[in-house]
């Protein structure tokens, strides 16, 4: 796994695959993608993002601010989010186990907190089960309990590959595809004009999370963050040779929600949306 802000090209952020994919049977902190090791923080570049790390339990968040912005009780801010959302669909849970089980839409019933219902409404939408989308809400609601207490231009939160994030400038992202010859060539271009945004990548050849698929690399942009996380799951299931890239390009299509689909399956690459793609190295 790598995940890096070049040091040469500020503006570059290298996506990390998705860790936080869900299984059925898994104990809990699975699902949340566990503790892994995170090395590729120890590369991010400082001159556009001033970054942290918060962890609680098995969610681990890499958060970037624009410099000016940052002040060291943002930390506080978000581990105390964290922790209460964390504790909230635990208590859920217990309840509804059914929730962090279903591999197809679950609806929840009354007592589910309005988290775990919007969780199980985008996922319904990709069609699968709703803990497919918690890496997603965990990075959009820490990113929205700083925006509350603080005055950020710009930020990213990265979970595992799912990011959250609210741009005044371009920002390249640059698809860590694995083994592929495609692997960090690829840049995709996130213009400011969207504001906040949703990134997330699912891959079936990197990473100990379980996909259906063997993609190297999908990644979905949505103006929700939850839809992305979704749908990176759905397609990402979908892709098992470079023979499905361009079918499962077409079945995208149907969902306006999406904003960019790009897939990376060995040699073969898919492109769907208005974002601008550009070639690195």
């Amino acid at each position: 796994m790598k995940n890096e802000i070049l040091d040469s090209q500020p503006e570059y952020f290298t996506m990390t695959i998705a860790l936080n994919r869900y299984t059925m049977n898994q104990p809990f902190k699975n699902l949340f993608g566990g503790f892994q090791p995170r090395t590729y923080r120890s590369q991010f570049n400082t001159l556009r993002f001033a970054g942290f790390e918060v962890a609680h339990l098995e969610t681990d968040l890499w958060i970037g601010v624009n410099p000016d912005s940052f002040q060291p009780e943002m930390k506080t801010v978000a581990f105390d989010k964290i922790k209460s959302l964390r504790g909230k669909l635990d208590q859920y849970i217990a309840n509804e186990p059914f929730f962090k089980k279903s591999l197809k839409p679950f609806h929840p019933s009354e007592i589910a907190p309005k988290e775990a219902v919007e969780m199980a409404v985008a996922a319904e939408q990709a069609g699968i089960g709703p803990m497919s989308t918690v890496a997603g809400l965990f990075a959009r609601e820490v990113g929205e309990a700083l925006l509350q207490n603080f005055s950020i231009e710009e930020m990213v939160i990265e979970n595992g590959g799912d990011i959250y994030v609210l741009l005044k400038n371009e920002l390249v992202l640059s698809v860590f595809a694995g083994e592929s010859i495609l692997s960090e060539r690829i840049g995709l271009v996130i213009p400011p004009e969207k504001n906040k945004l949703g990134i997330c990548t699912s891959a079936g050849t990197v990473g100990p999370s379980v996909s259906y698929g063997n993609a190297d690399a999908v990644v979905v942009v949505c103006e929700d963050v939850l839809l992305a996380d979704a749908f990176a799951t759905a397609f990402g299931n979908k892709v098992k040779s470079p023979n499905d890239v361009e079918k499962v390009i077409n079945q995208s299509e149907k969902y306006p929600e999406i904003l960019s689909l790009l897939i990376v399956c060995e040699d073969k690459v898919g492109i769907k949306g208005e974002n601008e793609i550009r070639i690195l190295k």
